[in-house]
């Protein structure tokens, strides 16, 4: 009996599981049912306050997704159609300006993926494709491959459906369960407020106008896995295809939140030509990427007003211009915290307009406690015409005297150049007299490294001053009136209200904008512009604008970014607005047409003494403290600038014969000389000899201990290379000086980065040694010199000194110094041994390298792989 009611209890127990089963099945229908409603069906869209928040606990994802983002390097996968797609340089644009690293790939039609993963670490944090169709029609493999790394490395994917593609029907695209339909004109834009995406974006609704084209794709789907970012109404279509419920919004863009395969995916139903799309888009890259991918929400702005009391008449500033400054500036203050107005001045031409301006010259200045202050030139001259210091120094002065007598502040550390004249390329002169008449720490220019693309401009540091990066709002000296805007009004307002001003300022942390005197007279489009300008970012956006003054504001960008502080010097020659502004006293002709890299103890002081036996070939001045070498690229010299480093060079006598060159041997393994040498003498040609890498270490520690470095005399060879992580650390440093250089793959890769094959020359050290006038031809025929010259009749071999030195007249020869031919030890067996072991691989990434480039393979590396056999 008991067993008995046991068992019907037990049914009966069962029996109500079942109900309550089935009882919170059907309420998961329901719910699942009024959430999974396609966007067309989704009535309260219509007032753009009703999606609901994404089911499954949201915040969870993006926890997950900032822990899987710590697995992958923060670079960007860029699929486009091709290299030179609008839409692809779109993506590239966004990404570059906010200064994101990315790699472009051709997208595929079938398979063909790069490798995504290195050594178990993801390559890419999130991946973009311009064409989603691309992705969506992807052949199985190559999509289960992508699709897994993206769930285990918690990627996210972009895509836009490009215009233009026809309409698409049926039941979904392959793998998501969603449809598209194509080729439609929109309206009344809005934007979902419980968007997770939304970090920059305010949600808001366009007032007036539509989306701009009829080529626009909407999405639709009855999964909860998909919630609208934006969204619109849509017009009839014109095209005969299936009607579309006309009035009710569709997403234009769409968030999947990555519930049925755990990948989140953002699609975009047009290009980034709509504004609004590309608001979006930043902040999708933001949102995918875990953050890593975003900028702050402070935006810093400086609006430099230049050419104070300059101008014609006519065009200057009344007294009425001045009130009306000083009430724009009261009214931005309310929208940019701290904001103040910042006035560039030359003294000289205080007064010099007509009656009226005058007045306005006097307005100024009895407001001069309102605004800050910086100096121009007292005339207005560009610096780089005058070539010595002292003559910069008598204009700054008198510039300084007239702002002491009218009260302008002379301590904001701050100065603009006119027309950006020697802030870049350097004019030495100018910066010593900045520093020495008004204590100059930061300045500014457009013209770093080059004045356009724009979004490219960057910031740096030379001898001591701060040159921040200036950007242009469209307001020109000669763009006074509204109706007379270039282009037309609505190109200013266009710029303003989602344009180029406005994205110029949402993906630059820092903006420093140039305006002009004459914007703030006439139609003060300089008001005009900025209070439009903040009104419109204030409504689109949760970007909170402030200013500073202009040293806390240099301290900050390099605070924000200092890798930048190493400037990158260009040939000022390529670039015409810098040849305008580089002094007519300096010529590029006195930059190196080779470059002898090394690496050193490989023959490289021997290649010297035999280059500039030639009459064509013209070598530098020897330097006080490194002699025949300059190391400009890899020292602290490069901060010096462009100008201290061709004084070394002599100016050719014949630009086209004459070749200018130097040699510097520890550039071969420097980490930043092949970027800074390709910045400035891109077309240079290199020349470098490789000998065993055993050898060349053992050559350098004897060098080492001739020249008395303690740990070369206190330690065999054998413990210098085979020294361990806690040696003492002048050991180590010793060892990676033995050691490190002879990574020649490696260093060799580095280089090539930035120099094509075609201008690198790999001299056989050992055949240097043995047939210097065979190596020597080779070298005139890579180099191009028109004057052959004879080494066989010039060179011989002295016995005693164990090298080839040049036959002089009478059988007299010149050699190198003392210090060059040592005499010492052979190696021991055991250290020999050890490196052939150590540079194994080394040797065998190098006979790959010697192998691509379609170069002969060494006697010594092909002794060295008979080893590895």
């Amino acid at each position: 009996m008991k067993l008995h009611r046991r068992f019907w209890r037990t049914v009966a127990l069962l029996g109500t599981l079942c109900a309550l089963g089935i009882i919170l099945s059907a309420c998961y229908l329901y719910a699942s049912h009024t959430q999974d409603r396609a966007p067309s069906e989704a009535a309260p869209w219509a007032d753009c306050g009703g999606p609901q928040r994404p089911p499954y606990g949201l915040p969870a994802m993006t926890a997950r997704r900032l822990s899987g983002a710590a697995r992958t390097d923060p670079t960007v996968l860029v699929f486009v159609e091709t290299q030179y797609s609008a839409l692809g340089q779109d993506i590239v644009t966004v990404l570059e300006s906010s200064r994101f690293q990315y790699h472009i790939e051709i997208a595929p039609g079938k398979g063909d993926l790069p490798a995504l993963t290195e050594k178990a670490r993801g390559k890419y944090i999130l991946i973009i494709y311009e064409n989603i169709l691309k992705y969506v029609n992807m052949d199985a493999g190559s999509r289960s491959l992508l699709d897994r790394y993206c769930a285990e490395y918690r990627v996210g994917v972009i895509g836009f459906h490009r215009a233009g593609e026809r309409g698409l029907q049926g039941p979904g695209w392959k793998g998501l369960p969603l449809s598209a339909r194509g080729n439609l004109a929109l309206s009344g834009c809005c934007i979902n407020p419980h968007s997770p995406l939304l970090r920059v974006t305010r949600p808001s609704r366009l007032q007036t106008g539509s989306p701009p084209g009829a080529d626009w794709t909407v999405f639709q789907t009855n999964h909860s896995s998909y919630q609208p970012v934006v969204f619109a109404k849509v017009e009839t279509p014109e095209d005969g295809s299936p009607p579309i419920s006309k009035g009710a919004f569709h997403a234009t863009v769409i968030h999947d939140l990555g519930l049925h395969d755990g990948i989140q995916r953002v699609l975009f139903g047009n290009n980034l030509n709509f504004w609004l799309h590309k608001l979006i888009f930043v902040d999708a890259v933001s949102f995918l990427s875990g953050k890593r991918l975003a900028l702050s929400l402070d935006r810093y702005i400086l609006v430099d007003i230049d050419d104070i009391f300059v101008g014609k008449e006519g065009t200057r500033m009344n007294v009425r211009d001045v009130q009306a400054l000083l009430e724009t500036q009261s009214l931005l203050r309310a929208q940019i915290t701290n904001f103040t107005f910042n006035l560039g001045f030359s003294g000289k031409f205080y007064h010099t307009g007509t009656a009226e301006e005058d007045e306005g010259d006097d307005r100024l200045l009895r407001s001069v406690d309102a605004f800050w202050w910086f100096p121009h030139m007292w005339s207005h001259m560009q610096p780089h015409l005058f070539h010595n210091e002292s003559s910069l120094v008598e204009q700054m002065a008198l510039n300084k005297r007239f702002a002491l007598e009218h009260g302008i502040p002379t301590d904001m550390g701050y100065a603009v150049a006119p027309h950006h004249s020697g802030v870049y390329p350097v004019h030495m002169q100018l910066y010593a007299a900045w520093r020495k008449v008004w204590g100059i720490q930061v300045t500014s220019t457009e013209e770093y490294p080059h004045l356009k693309p724009a979004r490219r401009r960057r910031g740096f540091v030379h001898d001591g001053i701060m040159v921040l990066p200036r950007q242009t709002c469209g307001l020109f000296t000669h763009t006074i009136f509204y109706k007379e805007y270039p282009g037309g009004p609505r190109e200013l307002d266009r710029s303003i209200r989602g344009g180029e001003l406005f994205f110029t300022l949402v993906l630059n942390p820092i903006s420093i904008f140039m305006t002009h005197l004459s914007n703030y007279g006439n139609d003060r489009l300089g008001s005009y512009t900025f209070v439009n300008l903040a009104q419109f970012v204030q409504s689109w956006t949760n970007l909170k604008l402030q200013t500073l003054p202009p040293v806390q504001l240099a301290h900050k960008y390099f605070e924000l970014f200092p890798e930048q502080r190493d400037p990158l010097w260009q040939n000022p020659c390529e670039d015409k607005r810098h040849r305008d502004i580089w002094s007519k006293e300096k010529t590029c002709d006195r930059l190196p047409k080779f470059l002898v890299i090394g690496p050193q103890k490989t023959g490289t002081t021997a290649l010297y003494l035999f280059l500039v036996m030639h009459p064509s070939i013209l070598s530098n001045s020897p330097s006080p403290k490194t002699f025949e070498e300059v190391q400009f690229f890899n020292r602290n010299n490069y901060h010096r600038g462009i100008d201290w480093y061709m004084d070394f060079f002599p100016v050719p006598s014949n630009v086209t014969t004459d070749f200018l060159f130097e040699k510097s041997a520890s550039y071969f393994h420097s980490e930043e000389a092949p970027r800074r040498a390709a910045s400035l003498v891109p077309k240079a040609k290199l020349i470098t000899i490789l000998v065993d890498p055993s050898d060349r270490a053992y050559s350098w520690y004897q060098h080492q201990r001739s020249h008395g470095d303690p740990a070369a005399l206190r330690f065999s060879f054998y413990h210098v290379v085979s020294a361990g992580p806690r040696a003492p650390s002048a050991l180590r440093a010793l060892q990676k000086r033995c050691l490190v250089p002879g990574w020649y793959a490696s260093h060799l890769e580095r280089w090539l980065l930035y120099f094509p094959p075609p201008q690198l020359l790999i001299i056989d050290g050992q055949q240097l040694r043995t047939d210097p006038a065979t190596v020597m031809d080779e070298v005139q025929r890579f180099l191009g010199v028109s004057r052959h010259y004879n080494y066989s009749e010039a060179l011989t071999f002295d016995s005693h000194k164990g090298f080839w030195c040049q036959l002089l007249e009478e059988g007299k020869t010149k050699c190198p110094g003392k210090s060059k031919g040592r005499k010492y030890p052979p190696m021991d067996p055991d250290s020999r041994a050890f490196l052939s072991g150590y540079y194994r691989d080394h040797n065998l990434e190098l006979s790959k390298l010697l192998h691509r480039l379609g170069q002969p393979l060494p006697a010594w590396l092909r002794q060295e792989l008979q080893k590895v056999r």
